[in-house]
Order: structure tokens, then C-alpha cells, then sequence
């Protein structure tokens, strides 16, 4: 499908839908590397706002710093919420500064962003950062995956004969691997490789509401198509 008719989220709405949804984090600096797990919570300018870590490294680091802010880099891993083959979904790396936001507070201000994903690393200018919103689902997108792929045999094995011929050869399973406004992407796995493909909602999302609706249309649509050899599920 053209990109015209299988829209999807930009990369820098991709990369604050990751900063929306992740709960862990790792923060590099020249003297440390400190994973803060629950401990960030994103503004509308994108950026981090980060309570102080327990052995206070951070701070007493950032103290010293001679103009008062403290260059960084501050990682993500998106990790698929269905058990996939290589269940890395995207990998997001901010570069910028750490400054103090009273006692026991630190902000991160991002300058850019890289996102690394399976067909190559684009980066995102602060800009785009700054201006692109997450996604209406992100939030709620590993619940409703996990739900999804609970009822394999209900659901995404109907929305597997939604795939073009060529994308079922030699299939040993299908798993859903993302949920965005604009449609759901199964993974297509063989014997020693896997492939992904979008199904296009007939119109964006809104709301998680809204998504399950769209994913009712789909099934509607697969189950009017004449019905293939079944797919074989792992267990």
C-alpha cells in the first residue's frame, strides 16, 4: 500500500508516543549511568521532569557542573508487549541538558532526538519534538495488544487473511505488534524470519474507544473473505 493510503505517525509523533508510554528510563552522563524506573514524567515541550534517583549521583554531579546544566543522554527501549521475535520496537535516545528544578527535582531539556526502529534511525530536530503530540492510544496501546492476542483465534487469526497473499507465505504465526490511530501492524513470522504489515483503519482513532471499533470493522471485513488454510498459533 502507498503511504497516501496507509497513513502512520510521523517519527517525531512515534518518538513522544515512546516518551508517553515508557516507565523506565536510562540517564548517561559523563560520570554516571543511572536507570530511573517510575521516577519521569513528560510536559507539553517534551521535556523530562525527573525526581531525584535514591544515591542522588545525578545531583551531586550536576552540583559541580560550572554552568549550572549538565550535557546528557537519556535512553528508552520500546519493547513489544506480545511475545515476538526480536521484541525491540524502537529504541529512542535524547540528547541534551540536566538542570535543577528545586531540591529534589531534575529537568531534562531535550535538543534532539534519534529514533532507531528495524527500517533505520531518523533523527528528530527539537522542533518537531516540540510540536508533535503522542498518539491518542499510546498509553493504552500494551493493554489493548495483550487483549488483542489473548484472543488469537478470534481475532488476529480472522485478521490475518486481511494480509496480501505474498505476506502469508510460509507463516508459522501472526501476533499483533502495534496499535496506533491509524491502524494495527501483525507480525508475520517463519521459520527463520518475520516481516510486519499494517491494516489501515478506515478513519483515525480518537480515542481507545474508537480503535476497538475500528478493529471490529476489520474483522467484519476479514470475515467476509473467503476463509485459507488456518495458521498455525503458538502456544
Amino acid at each position: 500500500m502507498s503511504a497516501a493510503i496507509c497513513p502512520e505517525p510521523t517519527p517525531a509523533e512515534r518518538a513522544r508516543s515512546v516518551l508517553s508510554a515508557a516507565d523506565s528510563l536510562t540517564v548517561t552522563t559523563h560520570g554516571h549511568r543511572v536507570e530511573l524506573i517510575g521516577l519521569h514524567t513528560v510536559d507539553a515541550a517534551a521535556r523530562l521532569l525527573l525526581q531525584n534517583p535514591p544515591d542522588a549521583h545525578l545531583a551531586a554531579e550536576l552540583a559541580l557542573a560550572p554552568h549550572g546544566d549538565l550535557a546528557a543522554l537519556v535512553e528508552f527501549t520500546d519493547i513489544a508487549p506480545v511475545a515476538v521475535r526480536e521484541r525491540v520496537r524502537t529504541r529512542l535516545t535524547l540528547g541534551g541538558w540536566l538542570s535543577a528544578l528545586g531540591p529534589k527535582a531534575l529537568v531534562f531539556n531535550p535538543a534532539r532526538a534519534v529514533l532507531t526502529e528495524a527500517d533505520g534511525t531518523t533523527v528528530v530536530g527539537l522542533d518537531e519534538l516540540t510540536l508533535a503530540s503522542p498518539d491518542p492510544l499510546a498509553t493504552h496501546e500494551a493493554e489493548m495488544l495483550a487483549r488483542l492476542n489473548a484472543s488469537h483465534a478470534d481475532a488476529v487469526a480472522p485478521l490475518a487473511r486481511l494480509l496480501p497473499a505474498r505476506s502469508r507465505l510460509g507463516a508459522s504465526d501472526v501476533r499483533p505488534l502495534r496499535l496506533d490511530r491509524h491502524g494495527l501492524v501483525l507480525r508475520v513470522e517463519t521459520a527463520d524470519a518475520h516481516h510486519d504489515t499494517r491494516l489501515p483503519f478506515a478513519a483515525p482513532a480518537t480515542h481507545p474507544g474508537d480503535a476497538v471499533r475500528q478493529i471490529h470493522l476489520l474483522l467484519a471485513e476479514a470475515n467476509a473473505r473467503p476463509r485459507r488454510r488456518r495458521l498455525p498459533t503458538r502456544s
